[in-house]
């Protein structure tokens, strides 16, 4: 048996990136996962990249930030998986811009899909996890489930140009830390993984502005100037960005066995990267 055979893991953004690098790497120790991303393609391509190595997915394509997300993700897990014990809010983006050129959509969009989101995904979750941890605890089972929340090191040190993204990725370490505190007696592990510089097609180098469109509609850039990728990787100790599956490694250590006994934490997943 691997470490999370039998286990049902609930991702976000998993399409791409560190997402569908996290939908793998739980898949590969066992897990049952359900795959959300906005655009249905990427969604379904993951699961059928888990399924042709043997293992159980389904693709859940939508916005985080529909009003009914969370309950429709949660009862979709329950539906076809009968449990649920991973959860990985990872989805997200940047919309960059100092804070006197920034405008109120650009900070509400990073509310919903950064810090709503995952606040409704949860509370939806929560109604299950209480009732199905006191049926555990009547019949001496001992089950733990774990939430990992994504931040960011822009949420732990700020980021110029970021008051928006980095104010949400701060209060995401609010609603772990919070959580750690109600969810504990439930038996659930609820931690934080804050990512430096990851390499994605988010922040991939670049020599021209390229841009995607996003919910609703929203057209944000993506890609960083090559000058300052080189900036940055100075500031990292280990001296170069680090991989979607490097990232992934980090949210997986929270979500395996050996975390038992690990609530409430924050690691930096960034090559030694600090503020």
């Amino acid at each position: 048996m691997t470490s999370l055979s039998g286990k049902v893991a609930i991702v976000t953004g998993g399409g791409r990136g560190i997402g569908r690098a996290v939908c793998l790497k739980l898949a590969s120790k066992g897990a049952k996962v359900l795959v959300n991303d906005l655009d249905e393609q990427p969604a379904n391509d993951v699961a059928a990249e888990i399924k042709s190595h043997g293992g159980d997915a389904l693709p859940f394509p939508g916005s985080v930030t529909e009003a009914d997300f969370g309950d429709r993700f949660v009862q979709t897990a329950l539906s076809n998986f009968n449990d649920i014990h991973i959860i990985v809010n990872n989805a997200g983006y940047t919309a960059d811009a100092l804070i006197h050129k920034m405008s109120d959509d650009v900070f509400d969009a990073m509310y919903n899909v950064h810090l709503k989101a995952p606040f409704h995904i949860l509370r939806a979750a929560g109604q299950y996890i209480r009732e199905a941890a006191k049926q555990e605890a009547q019949h001496e089972q001992e089950v733990f489930r774990k939430v990992v929340n994504i931040s960011s090191v822009a949420g732990l040190g700020g980021n110029a140009g970021q008051a928006n993204y980095a104010s949400m990725k701060a209060g995401v370490v609010g609603l772990t830390k919070t959580l750690s505190k109600e969810w504990g007696r439930f038996k659930v592990n609820v931690n934080c993984v804050a990512f430096g510089y990851i390499e994605t097609r988010l922040t991939a180098a670049v020599d021209d502005k390229e841009t995607i469109e996003v919910e609703g509609g929203r057209t944000v850039q993506i890609g960083v100037p090559r000058e300052n990728i080189k900036a940055i990787e100075a500031m990292i100790p280990l001296g170069r960005g680090g991989t979607p599956q490097e990232a992934a490694d980090g949210v997986y250590l929270f979500c395996s066995p050996e975390s038992n006994y690990i609530s409430g934490q924050v690691i930096t997943v960034g090559g030694g990267m600090s503020f």
